[in-house]
């Protein structure tokens, strides 16, 4: 440890880096690439997931929708291109049957499905917003910001058929005046009277459930406004985070297409997107790009390591006459050796941190340029045990890799290296 810190050790070290300055730099590359490539590869596959984490944060991973189609196949008397209709019984029946669903949300929507737009007016104001009809357990599935003083739909908003509504942002902007609250207020959707309970946060351009206009009511009521019974335009369902998806999506699928004396073969009926199986996707190839970026690494990192064991050798072999005078003069075996391994981790350590800080600077740069562009990618950086990790790699390489030439100095017998010409 003393050597370490004294000042001869280190220039020797530096006499000797100074004497092949072309060797040495190209020898350390191989290192540099390493670290440089896993770092840059592991915080892009970081970035990734960090996009997507933010543009669905508010959204629960397992989580898929449903919808009905018309059948492609005849069935039990009936014939092809028959319209299926999801009803509230059925999200019984699929909470029943299937247990590993966490949430079940069935959901109404104006504008499609075959309903009229939602025609929302307050005074003179109006304008067409899609208006939804929902249960409270939709927020457990993607969850709904609400500006402080507001609330979302309840429990006794549903049994009571309330006539109340939650709000958006841009809704609140066109028919409020910018001084006004609108918690306590009213609007007219399709000529009746709602009081506006809440008035939710705009997430922003990523989430697939948010829109900074939407209106949302009770699910009771809708079907009251709409005329809809019990139909359901389709199902918003959220999986416990330890299911297999994909099957439980098959085996909603299924139990719809009983229920709807449908062909069991007949894929077309039921209409479906898994977001859970996308996300699984998304994080299974993140996860891939950062195992390569190991694995490359660490073979690229091995690779400048064993070319620094062997410009190391070659030093000691130019070195022999100097390391037999060091012996001659009273050095021990454990000084000689300990001046190799010393200048084997530096040259490994000064390699490394210089690829950790490029890489850095890359990471900083891919973050700058990808801000102002369309897509789920965000921060992407390397968490601080994997930089630690990488460092210890390149240290006990560094050492182990120098015990090489460091055991070939210790090996020369003065005698022999003062006869070496």
């Amino acid at each position: 440890m003393r050597q370490l810190f004294d000042s001869d050790t280190w220039r020797e070290i530096f006499e000797s880096i100074g004497k092949n300055k072309l060797r040495t730099f190209l020898t350390m590359l191989g290192v540099f690439i390493g670290i440089y490539i896993y770092i840059t590869l592991s915080g892009a596959s970081k970035g990734l997931d960090n996009g997507f984490e933010k543009q669905f944060e508010t959204t629960a991973r397992n989580t898929m929708f449903i919808w009905a189609q018309s059948t492609s196949m005849p069935y039990a008397g009936f014939k092809t291109g028959r319209q299926i209709q999801l009803k509230l019984q059925d999200a019984e029946t699929l909470r029943k049957q299937i247990p590993e669903i966490e949430t079940l949300a069935p959901r109404n929507v104006s504008g499609v499905f075959g309903s009229s737009p939602g025609v929302v007016t307050r005074g003179i104001k109006s304008g067409n917003y899609s208006v939804f009809g929902d249960f409270p357990d939709f927020t457990r599935i993607a969850a709904k910001k609400i500006y402080d003083g507001g609330r979302f739909i309840n429990d006794e908003d549903i049994e009571q058929e309330r006539k109340v509504a939650v709000i958006g942002e841009r809704t609140q902007k066109e028919l409020f005046d910018e001084d006004e609250s609108p918690i306590g207020g009213y609007i007219e959707i399709e000529d009746v009277s709602f009081q506006v309970v809440g008035v939710h946060k705009y997430a922003g351009g990523g989430s697939p459930f948010d829109n900074d206009s939407d209106i949302f009511i009770p699910f009771s009521t809708y079907k009251k406004i709409y005329n809809t019974a019990d139909n359901v335009a389709w199902f918003a369902i959220a999986a416990y985070d330890d299911a297999d998806v994909v099957k439980i999506e098959q085996d909603i699928k299924a139990t719809l297409r009983r229920i709807h004396k449908v062909d069991p073969a007949d894929e077309k009926a039921i209409g479906s997107f898994n977001l859970g199986e996308v996300f699984k996707k998304i994080f299974g190839f993140s996860n891939g790009l950062t195992f390569l970026s190991l694995i490359v690494g660490i073979a690229t990192i091995l690779a400048g390591v064993i070319g620094i064991g062997n410009i190391l050798l070659i030093s000691v072999k130019e070195r022999t006459k100097e390391l037999g005078v060091r012996r001659a003069l009273g050095a021990t075996p454990a000084e000689v050796r300990n001046q190799i391994l010393i200048e084997s981790l530096f040259l490994t350590m000064l390699a490394g941190v210089i690829g950790i800080i490029m890489g850095a600077i890359t990471l900083k740069l891919i973050d700058v340029f990808t801000q102002d562009v369309d897509i789920p990618y965000t921060n992407p950086t390397v968490p601080i045990p994997y930089v630690i990790g990488s460092l210890l790699l390149m240290v006990i390489l560094g050492v182990l890799i120098g015990l090489i030439p460091a055991q070939r100095a210790v090996s020369i017998k003065p005698i022999d290296a003062l006869r070496e010409e």
